[in-house]
């Protein structure tokens, strides 16, 4: 429940309670809130009881833990009924970086050359040169003017 609650936070709440209700109260105040927080979750599992009572049987299996949406979208993902770990496992990511920068870089990567000759031949096979430099304009061409920016 305060699973990001460090030492430091906790020595501080207990110097602050000590502060605000003395020595003498403390006690008291905090078997109130153990009693509180015990009698909250005693009505939140008999809500979770009742619900699951009125759904049926067909919902027995029922976790409220899956209707949060990270733990619903984590489920679904590790179910392996989509291929998502056969499409996971074969990603190469360092294969991939090397690719792209001998894509940026205008070298052929080796994987690629064998895979374009057997592919269309005459095309690059969708590659763009990205080396290649922009025409520059010519001395009589003017950049283009909007008379509503000035």
């Amino acid at each position: 429940m305060f699973n990001d609650i460090g030492p430091l936070e906790v020595v501080t709440l207990v110097v602050l309670a000590v502060l605000v209700f003395g020595p003498d109260k403390l006690p008291k105040v905090i078997q109130d809130i153990t009693r509180t927080i015990r009698k909250i979750r005693e009505f939140s599992e008999s809500a979770k009881q009742d619900i699951r009572g009125e759904l049926g049987p067909e919902f027995k299996d029922f976790e409220f833990e899956d209707l949060n949406p990270k733990t619903f979208i984590r489920k679904q993902l590790d179910n392996d009924e989509l291929g998502l770990k056969e499409i996971r496992n074969g990603f190469d990511l360092k294969k991939e970086m090397a690719e792209v920068t001998d894509a940026v870089h205008g070298r052929e990567a080796e994987s690629s050359s064998s895979s374009d000759s057997s592919g269309a031949s005459g095309s690059s096979g969708g590659r763009v040169d990205m080396t290649k430099k922009p025409e520059e304009p010519g001395k009589d061409d003017r950049p283009p003017f909007d008379a509503d920016a000035t």
